[in-house]
């Protein structure tokens, strides 16, 4: 059966191409209407460098709606912890940064009747409480998605490269399936928006800061996965890594080392979501020694 194309809405038919409406627009000419509309729709999907959007199945839905609500609980996890630190702050009390250290000071600091109103007691009490809530549902989202890794092959070939575990993974093959709608790991990269953003012109290339285009929960998960790469330096030789970081940090910072890294990282994650195998470190021979 002959593909169609089609764009601006979410067909889900067999045969369907889907193309994005940011790359209509500019193919419209005059003021907006049906008519006008549909012609670019046509004048567009017939161009041969037009992009399509690959159509999700049921399972990677289920899997993107999964992260989707972490996100959100994590969220709201971050703003309980900030109100009760602007509280404390307010009234002088100040705990060192990270989550870990404030639930360790809880204790001390509501035993501070000196400095805290009972009324001011009894409402971080409460708000304590929603954190113990919204961690035990952080908690099950987190288990259910660590249980759909272990099911998911390309999930558990992607937890095979340094830095990436079941967050990562699953949310890899939830925003890209087996990676087909990408050519090379380079496209990957690009998409995530982890490549510098162009400014070029009259033949003078002129590069920015990152792009930061396409998905911005999976690009921030990269550069996380990196950020755990960089601390961890005795497993850079096991991932055939020291090298090439040792080299880049010579010429990069600290943060745009990391971003380098998160782009190598999702251009191996790509190359082994796409070809259908394990991550393997290949040693570099020995060029042979001239006579």
């Amino acid at each position: 059966m002959p593909r169609k194309t089609t764009s601006l809405e979410a067909v889900t038919t067999i045969g369907i191409d889907i193309g994005p409406a940011r790359y209509v627009r500019p193919y419209s000419r005059g003021q907006k209407n049906d008519f006008r509309d549909a012609e670019a729709i046509a004048e567009a999907v017939l161009r041969p460098t037009m992009k399509f959007v690959a159509i999700k199945t049921v399972e990677q839905l289920d899997l993107q709606a999964l992260h989707r609500v972490r996100e959100r609980l994590v969220c709201q996890r971050t703003g309980v912890i900030n109100q009760i630190r602007a509280f404390l702050l307010e009234r002088g009390i100040a705990v060192r940064q990270g989550l870990r250290a404030l639930r360790t000071e809880m204790p001390i600091v509501l035993a501070m009747t000196d400095k805290l109103s009972p009324r001011m007691i009894r409402m971080i009490e409460d708000l304590c409480t929603d954190w113990r809530h919204l961690d035990a549902r952080i908690a099950t989202v987190s288990n259910e998605i660590k249980t759909l890794s272990e099911q998911d092959d390309g999930a558990k070939r992607l937890m095979t490269v340094p830095g990436i575990g079941p967050i990562i993974s699953t949310a890899t093959v939830a925003a890209i399936g087996s990676g087909d709608v990408f050519s090379k790991g380079r496209d990957f990269g690009a998409w995530l928006g982890l490549v510098p953003r162009q400014m070029s012109t009259g033949g003078r290339t002129v590069l920015g800061p990152i792009s930061k285009r396409g998905n911005r929960y999976l690009r921030m998960l990269f550069v996380q996965a990196a950020r755990a790469v960089l601390l961890r330096p005795q497993s850079w030789e096991k991932y055939g890594l020291r090298s090439w970081i040792e080299a880049a940090a010579r010429r990069l910072n600290r943060f745009k080392l990391a971003i380098a890294l998160a782009n190598k990282i999702a251009r191996v994650a790509w190359g082994v979501l796409h070809g259908g195998r394990n991550f393997e470190v290949r040693s570099m021979r020995t060029a042979p020694q001239a006579a």
